[in-house]
C-alpha cells in the first residue's frame, strides 16, 4: 500500500487563518473603542455641563482627586451601570498588565530564551498582544470618565508569585500561561453579557478568542512537551509525526466556560 499523502497546503492555510483572527480582532477592537468614545463623550459632556450646585459641587470633588466623580454619575444605558463597565475594563487591564509580566520574566529564563525558538517567537508576540489589550482596556476606562489600571490583578498576582519560584521549565511556563489565557478569555466572554454598552460589548467579544487561541496554542505545546516531542513545536510542522490528539487538546470545551470568570471589581482601581 503506497505511503498516505499529507497536504501540508491545509496547515498553511490554518496558520494563516490563525494570524488573520489577530489580525481581525485589533481592527474590530480598535473600531468599537472609537465608536465607545464618540458614544459617551455626549453624556460626559451632559453630565458636566448640568450646571447648578450639584454640578459645581461634583466638579470640586474632581479637581480634588475624586476619582469615581463620572463613574458614580448615571449610565447612559438602564441595562447597566457606567461604574461597573469602568471597573469591568480596569479589571480587563489588570489581567493584561499581569500577562505582560509573566511574558516578559519569562522571555528572560535561560531555557526559553536559549531554548526552542518558536516557543520564544510565540512569548513575543503574545506579549505584544497583551501590551495592544491592555491600552485598550484602559483607553476605554478614561474615556469613561476611570483611571487607568496599570497595576497587575490581585488575585493572580499572588497566584504567579506562588508559583514563579518553583518554575524549572518550559512545561512550567506553559502551564502558568494557560491559567492566565483561561482566566483572560473567561472573563471576557462573561463581560460581553455585563457591560451595558454595545461598543464595550464588542470590544471584549472582540479581545477575548484572541485569548481562547493563546490557551489553544498553549494547550497543544503542553501536551508535546509532556509527550516528550519539544522538537515537534515549530513552525512549520511536520504533522505526519504529530500524535492523534495533537488536532483537539487545544479545544477541550464546545463552549468556552466562565466559571473562573473574573469578577468586575477584582482589578478596578481602588
Amino acid at each position: 500500500m503506497p505511503p498516505e499523502h499529507i497536504d501540508t497546503r491545509l496547515l498553511v492555510e490554518l496558520t494563516e487563518q490563525s494570524q488573520d483572527l489577530n489580525s481581525d480582532a485589533s481592527r474590530i477592537t480598535r473600531s468599537a473603542l472609537a465608536d465607545f468614545g464618540q458614544a459617551v463623550e455626549p453624556v460626559r459632556r451632559r453630565w458636566w455641563e448640568r450646571g447648578g450646585t450639584l454640578a459645581a459641587a461634583v466638579g470640586t470633588v474632581a479637581l480634588l482627586g475624586g476619582r469615581r466623580a463620572f463613574a458614580d454619575s448615571p449610565s447612559p444605558s438602564p441595562s447597566g451601570s457606567m461604574a461597573d463597565d469602568i471597573m469591568a475594563l480596569q479589571t480587563a487591564a489588570s489581567i493584561e498588565n499581569l500577562a505582560v509580566s509573566v511574558y516578559r520574566t519569562a522571555a528572560g529564563l535561560p531555557f526559553i530564551k536559549d531554548g526552542n525558538k518558536t516557543v520564544a517567537a510565540f512569548i513575543a508576540k503574545t506579549t505584544q498582544q497583551h501590551e495592544a489589550h491592555a491600552q485598550a482596556f484602559n483607553a476605554a476606562a478614561t474615556r469613561a470618565g476611570g483611571q487607568a489600571q496599570n497595576g497587575p490583578d490581585p488575585k493572580y498576582k499572588a497566584v504567579v508569585d506562588q508559583a514563579l519560584p518553583s518554575i524549572k521549565g518550559p512545561a512550567d511556563v506553559v502551564k502558568l500561561a494557560i491559567t492566565l489565557e483561561d482566566v483572560a478569555a473567561q472573563t471576557y466572554t462573561k463581560n460581553v453579557s455585563q457591560v451595558s454598552n454595545a461598543d464595550l460589548r464588542k470590544l471584549f467579544a472582540s479581545v477575548a478568542p484572541v485569548e481562547a487561541q493563546h490557551r489553544a496554542t498553549l494547550l497543544a505545546v503542553q501536551a508535546l512537551l509532556a509527550g516528550n516531542a519539544a522538537d515537534l513545536v515549530t513552525i512549520p510542522v511536520d504533522p505526519s509525526k504529530l500524535p492523534a490528539a495533537a488536532g483537539s487538546v487545544g479545544f477541550p470545551d464546545a463552549f468556552y466556560r466562565t466559571d473562573n470568570a473574573s469578577p468586575i471589581s477584582e482589578g478596578a482601581v481602588k
